[in-house]
Order: structure tokens, then sequence, then C-alpha cells
């Protein structure tokens, strides 16, 4: 049901783009528009099967439909908000479309007011959505940031101060990032020696079966504590407990609602993880109380979680700081402003009552290869007491 809804509204919106592009820019009946419908209807096509096989398939054969539907995905979002703005001029523009004198019966006929207006729109929507994309194209598929942030915690041991710890998430290993992209991340991660690993989710879009040889890069990441993960959304929509039996494998720990302690320079904080918000659907959920139960109330907590919006329940159970991701950022600017609405924070430093979170903005993409205001991350957090 949800993918005939989804499906139905991107006819819709495609529809719209196809009356602005296409049929407002074009004489009726002629090659132009014939050439420029099928365009649109094909690279819908491409997009449906991008958002619906992507990650049920082999990613070799994937990847085929996968780059021109992700990529007309980012083009079709910067594409119909351009329009839409545009379309506050073009409501202005009215009366002079409309006071458009009459061509004489025999003579020649040029192009209408109407028309120049169209197409003068359709070619600004262009070049502005063609230019955030080609833009975030080179952002997205470069290689990530390395951000470092002091964070002090009131309860952290003084002997443990200065434990550094890298962050990634959102990796999303599949059709369009592979195992090259993990080699270049374990790289970066290995040259800031971390004493501990964190993967906050959304690590891969696929199979065991399909990603094993893109994951396995995993294995040579180095750091004091070991390298730790918790689920997030996408590995449920791919087969969750698949990851977790493979993860070990390659040196990393899941951490399935429970914690254990970290013992740094003789001074001892616990590290403690949570399932994904949504793991619930899948008989799965997350469990902060389990999380954290039989803690010292004396030493410091950690807890990694995929969603920002778990922090509710970290301040319930006087969670010291909660790492976390999902949110890419945003990606693509300014779709920043529904995450925020939808998770409660985007990217960055959060502070609840006693209770600090950092959310990252993910080191991979979902979906198209593009990232716009929003670039990819890999965080060193320092606590500090």
């Amino acid at each position: 049901m949800f993918i005939l809804v989804a499906s139905a509204l991107l006819a819709v919106v495609h529809l719209y783009l196809w009356k602005r592009l296409v049929a407002d820019t074009t004489g009726r009946g002629t090659r132009a528009r014939r050439i420029g419908t099928a365009a649109l209807v094909m690279l819908m096509l491409l997009m449906v099967a991008a958002l619906t096989l992507g990650t049920t398939i082999d990613p070799a054969i994937a990847q085929w439909f996968a780059w021109p539907g992700y990529l007309w995905l980012a083009l079709f979002f910067y594409l119909l908000l351009a329009l839409l703005v545009l379309e506050i001029p073009r409501l202005f523009l009215r009366r002079w479309v409309r006071g458009e004198p009459q061509p004489e019966t025999d003579g020649p006929k040029g192009v209408s007011r109407r028309v120049v207006l169209a197409r003068g729109s359709a070619a600004v929507a262009g070049v502005v959505a063609t230019g955030f994309v080609g833009y975030g194209v080179t952002v997205a598929t470069g290689a990530p940031t390395v951000t470092r942030v002091p964070i002090s915690l009131r309860r952290l041991d003084p002997r443990a101060a200065g434990c550094r710890i890298a962050l990634i998430s959102d990796v999303h290993l599949g059709p369009i990032v592979g195992r090259s992209f993990t080699e270049r991340i374990v790289e970066l991660i290995n040259a800031e020696r971390p004493d501990l690993v964190a993967i906050a989710g959304d690590l891969v879009d696929g199979d065991v079966e399909h990603l094993a040889e893109a994951a396995a890069p995993l294995a040579d990441l180095r750091s004091t504590h070991g390298t730790f993960y918790v689920t997030g959304n996408h590995e449920y929509y791919s087969g969750y407990r698949q990851w977790v039996d493979h993860l070990p494998s390659l040196g990393v720990r899941p951490l399935r609602n429970e914690h254990v302690d970290i013992e740094h320079n003789g001074g001892v904080f616990q590290l403690a993880g949570i399932n994904d918000h949504t793991g619930y659907q899948w008989q799965d959920p997350g469990d902060v109380a389990r999380a954290v139960e039989g803690r010292d109330p004396d030493r410091a907590v950690v807890m990694l979680a995929h969603q920002p919006r778990d922090v509710p329940g970290a301040v319930d159970h006087d969670v010291d700081l909660m790492l976390a991701g999902h949110t890419h950022g945003g990606q693509l600017s300014p779709f920043e402003l529904a995450v925020s609405l939808q998770q409660g924070a985007v990217a960055g430093s959060y502070t609840f009552g006693d209770t600090k979170m950092y959310v990252t903005r993910g080191a991979g993409f979902w979906g198209p290869p593009v990232r716009v205001g929003a670039p990819p991350d890999i965080t060193i957090v320092e606590l500090t007491k």
C-alpha cells in the first residue's frame, strides 16, 4: 500500500514537471513534446526502480539503474523546488502574458509571451537544479571531513579523560557505495589513531551475500578498545540478523540493548548501545532501560543510538552522552527543515538537562550520490572531565 501511494504521489508531481518543462514549452503534437514526454516517463521509471529494487538485488546489476534513478531523484527534488519558487514571478507576470497583442492573421507568427515565460522558467530551473546536483555529487563522493569535538562529561573518571571515539554512521554500502569507499573511511579513521570506533547504524543497504566484500575492510580498523556497532533502520530493511551475525567476523561488536565497561588509562566508563528506533516493527525494539541495567551510577555512560529521537529515553535514564546519526545533516538542503521537525536534531552538539547528544552527518549517503549543505563526516569525539 505504501509503495502504491508513494508511486501515485510521484506520478502526480511528475505530471506537474511535465506541464512546466514539456507541455508549456513545446507545441502540441510536436516531436520535441514527444521526446520530452518519453524522457520524463523513462526517468520516473528509473527512479521507482532505484527506490524499490536498488537494495534488494545484486549491486552489480542494481547500479545500472540506481545511478541514473537516484541522480534523477536529486534533480527532480531541486527542479520541483525551483519551479515552485518561480510560480511567484509567473503569477505577477500573468497580466503581461494576457496583454500580448494578437498577431495579424496573414502575418508570420512569433513565439508567444506565454511560451517565452515558460521556456525562461524551465531554463532557470534546469540551470539551478543541475548546478546544485553537480556540486552535490562532488561533495558526496569526496572524502568525508574529519571533525574533532571535545565533550565534557560530569561523571567521567579523570583518568579516562582524553579517550577519543571515532564516530561514523550512515555509510549505506549498496549499489553505489562499495569497497573502495569503505577502505577510504578506514584509512581516515586509522590515521586519527582513535581509542574506540563507534558505528551508529545504517552501515548497509543489502544482503551479506552481496555486500560482504564491500564491508570487509572494516576488519582493518585499529583502535585501543575495538569497534562497536548498533543497528540502523536500513539494516532492518535488509535483514538485520544476518549483519548482526556477520560483523563479529570483521572484529565489530554489536551492542544489542546492552553495555560494556571501557577501561581507559585506569579509568572506567560504560559504553551502551540500543537497537534502532524502528526495530520494534521487526520484534527487535530498542530498550534504553535494558541497555543500562546494572550500570554503576557513579560512572559515566556513553550510549550509541542510530536516531536522535531516542534522546528522551537517554535523558530519563541519566545517560551522560548519546552519539547518533541517521539525519545525514539533511543531505539535500533545505531538507534539514523536515529532518529537524521529525528528529528534533539535525547535526552537531545538543544538551538536554544533564544529557548531552552529538549527531554526526554520516560518512556516506542514501539514495542520490548528492550532498548539498551537509558534507559527509567522521567525528572524533574526545571525552573530557
